[in-house]
């Protein structure tokens, strides 16, 4: 059975409720490829999951709507030549997604005044620029 994975000190998700397909790879290896179940799928079910408060599932599900199917959230691992490296690369690339997607949204900006100094340098500037097209005018005699 597989050990527990910790995405944030408030969320621990259990290791039953974690599932690893394996299935062959492509790539590197040579010809273990061909004998070696070395890809790994880790699927776990975000919707059903009793290891998710209610208040932050709906948050997950809003942030990853567009990688669940069917409310399972799917990681595939492929790219190193061992079993055991890329069942540890889907468990990491897993706990990145769901800690960025339970991270509370950010604080909204309080909106500010701009500062004298800086409507007049913006005046001042717009001035200066006025006065460059100006003296490009053809027939300006000024």
């Amino acid at each position: 059975m597989a050990a527990d994975l910790r995405v944030t000190p408030a969320l621990v998700i259990a290791g039953a409720e974690l599932h690893e397909r394996f299935s062959r790879s492509s790539g590197p290896g040579g010809q273990g490829v061909n004998t070696s179940d070395s890809r790994v799928e880790l699927s776990f079910d975000v919707v059903n999951s009793a290891s998710i408060p209610e208040w932050l599932r709906s948050r997950i599900v809003a942030r990853l709507a567009y990688r669940l199917v069917g409310g399972v959230l799917t990681i595939a691992a492929s790219e190193h030549r061992s079993q055991l490296a890329n069942r540890q690369a889907a468990r990491e690339r897993l706990v990145a997604l769901l800690r960025s997607a339970s991270a509370p949204p950010p604080a909204k900006r309080r909106p500010t005044k701009p500062t004298r100094g800086s409507q007049e340098r913006r005046l001042a500037d717009k001035r200066r620029r006025a006065d460059t097209k100006r003296n490009r005018r053809v027939g300006n005699d000024e």
